[in-house]
């Protein structure tokens, strides 16, 4: 069996019903083969960024896993299309979206991934809570260079 790696996973959604529909996410995180939830920040509501529709909710989730990355990918990919996710074009509102935000201390660079992913210190949706449950991860100037974008705790 492989040692346990810390991943952090953002997650997200602008239809439906997305409340609940990151409630279930963090308990199919939690259930699916090679994963542990270990800490599931706040839900926040957000403003679209780079994208269209209603705003959306986020939140992080801490994961522990056994799993690789490109493995853990394909785990996320399959909650979102248990979620009744769809990607009729980029950006599109959605269901529910998962990126992996970190993989360890791991940097990766393939075709299907990147880690750490390449735009989260853009972005106060995947800041915000990520500070929240792991703030040795995010910097006191990462925060202020997103602070124009709007977050509201949910």
């Amino acid at each position: 069996m492989r040692p346990e790696t810390t991943a952090y996973v953002a997650l997200g959604a602008n239809l439906g019903q997305p409340a609940r529909a990151l409630r279930e996410a963090f308990v199919a995180l939690d259930q699916a083969p090679g994963l542990r939830l270990v800490r599931a920040s706040s839900l926040y509501r957000t403003a679209p960024v780079d994208a269209g529709g209603p705003d959306y909710l986020n939140a992080v989730a801490k994961v522990a896993t056994t799993l690789n990355a490109l493995e853990l990918l394909d785990c996320l990919q399959a909650i979102e299309h248990g979620a009744g996710r769809e990607r009729p074009y980029h950006h599109a509102p959605r269901t529910l979206d998962l990126d992996l935000l970190l993989y360890g201390e791991g940097r990766i660079a393939s075709p299907r991934l990147v880690v750490p992913h390449p735009r989260m210190g853009q972005r106060a949706f995947v800041l915000v809570p990520l500070a929240e449950i792991a703030p040795e991860w995010v910097a006191p100037a990462q925060l202020q260079a997103v602070a124009d974008q709007r977050v509201a705790r949910f």
